[in-house]
């Protein structure tokens, strides 16, 4: 998993931090295409703030199916390396949660003509890689959203980026059951950059 090259990057396109709590699944063939509206904003360097080693603080929603909600925390480490002058990027996860060791890959890819950017994500345990989430970055803040299942259910997933600093950001994934009227977040994980920046 070191070893990406851009000949793998270009042919498997990977990222984080998208489905990272239900795990790399392939699209439904009867969703419809994210949803993204482009803006003018040339967005090819926006993820530049990821680019390096991270330790992450991990708080993932636990659901008992008596309803009851807790929260679990772990570590991680994260490790992001440009492609393509930056207009591209690999990430290596590894962190180890209460069901034992997580290794993933992301790929996060901009294009320039729709003007934003697409994310996929791998598990090493399945071999597979996830639908994108697909959004942009507007005033410091990127979200992302694709649509998909859960349990049976149609799902809309959002991933958003945000309290962005020269060595600290963080990701949140949340999903949506009701087409995006309501939320719940269902990860977070608070980065913090390995020096030296």
């Amino acid at each position: 998993m070191h070893n990406i090259t851009i000949a793998t990057a270009s042919r498997v396109a990977v990222a984080i931090a998208v489905a990272i709590a239900v795990g790399a699944r392939p699209r439904p063939a009867d969703a419809d295409p994210p949803r993204v509206t482009s803006e003018a904003h040339d967005g090819q360097h926006d993820f530049d703030f990821v680019l390096g080693s991270w330790t992450i603080k991990n708080r993932v929603l636990r659901k008992a199916p008596s309803g009851a909600i807790s929260w679990y925390e772990f570590d991680a480490t994260s490790v992001n390396r440009p492609v393509w002058d930056g207009t591209a990027n690999v990430e290596e996860w590894d962190g180890t949660g209460p069901s034992g060791r997580i290794q993933g890959m992301a790929v996060r890819l901009y294009d320039p003509a729709a003007k934003h950017w697409s994310i996929y994500w791998a598990d090493r345990r399945f071999g597979t890689l996830g639908y994108p989430v697909v959004g942009s970055f507007e005033d410091g803040r990127g979200e992302f959203f694709a649509d998909g299942t859960s349990g049976g259910k149609k799902t809309r997933e959002r991933v958003i980026w945000s309290r962005i600093s020269k060595d600290s950001c963080r990701w949140e994934q949340a999903i949506s059951f009701d087409g995006g009227m309501t939320w719940e977040t269902n990860w977070i994980m608070d980065f913090t950059r390995v020096p030296p920046y």
